[in-house]
C-alpha cells in the first residue's frame, strides 16, 4: 500500500502547475539551497553531504544552461554567467572552499531576485495592481 505524503503531493502539484518564469525562479531557489547546504557540510566537515549538494546545485545550473533561448543576447550573457558559476561550483567543491560557494550563492541570488521581480511586475500587467504578489 503506498503511502500518502501530502507535503510531496504539494510540491508536484506547485511543479506541474508552476509557469515556466515561476519553474526558473524554483530552480533558483532549489539551488540557493543546495549550496547554503554544502556550505554547512564543509563547516561540519561531511565531505559525503557537501558533495551530494554540490552536484545538486550544478545539476540545477546545468539545467538553466540547457533552457537558455540562445537566440536572445542576454542569453548569452547568461550562459557565460552560468558556465562560470558551474565552475566555480566545481572548484568550490574540489577545494572545500565556503568563499566560493559564497560567491556562487551571491550571484544565483542576485539573478533569482531580478527574476521574481520581473514575475512580479508581468502579474502587475497582466492582473492591475491585485496581481499575486511572491
Amino acid at each position: 500500500m503506498a503511502v500518502h505524503n501530502p507535503y510531496q503531493s504539494y510540491q508536484t502539484n506547485a511543479v506541474q502547475t508552476a509557469s515556466p518564469g515561476e519553474l526558473t525562479l524554483m530552480l533558483y531557489n532549489g539551488c540557493i539551497k543546495f549550496i547554503k547546504l554544502a556550505r554547512k557540510a564543509i563547516e561540519e566537515n561531511n565531505i559525503p553531504e557537501k558533495n551530494t549538494n554540490l552536484q545538486k546545485a550544478q545539476k540545477i545550473i546545468q539545467e538553466l544552461m540547457v533552457t537558455l533561448d540562445m537566440k536572445y543576447e542576454v542569453s548569452k550573457n547568461l550562459m557565460s554567467l552560468y558556465d562560470y558559476m558551474n565552475r566555480r561550483l566545481i572548484e568550490g567543491n574540489v577545494k572545500n572552499d565556503i568563499v566560493i560557494l559564497d560567491e556562487v550563492e551571491a550571484f544565483v541570488t542576485e539573478l533569482r531576485d531580478t527574476w521574481k521581480e520581473v514575475i512580479k511586475q508581468n502579474r502587475i500587467q497582466q492582473y492591475g495592481q491585485g496581481g499575486v504578489v511572491l
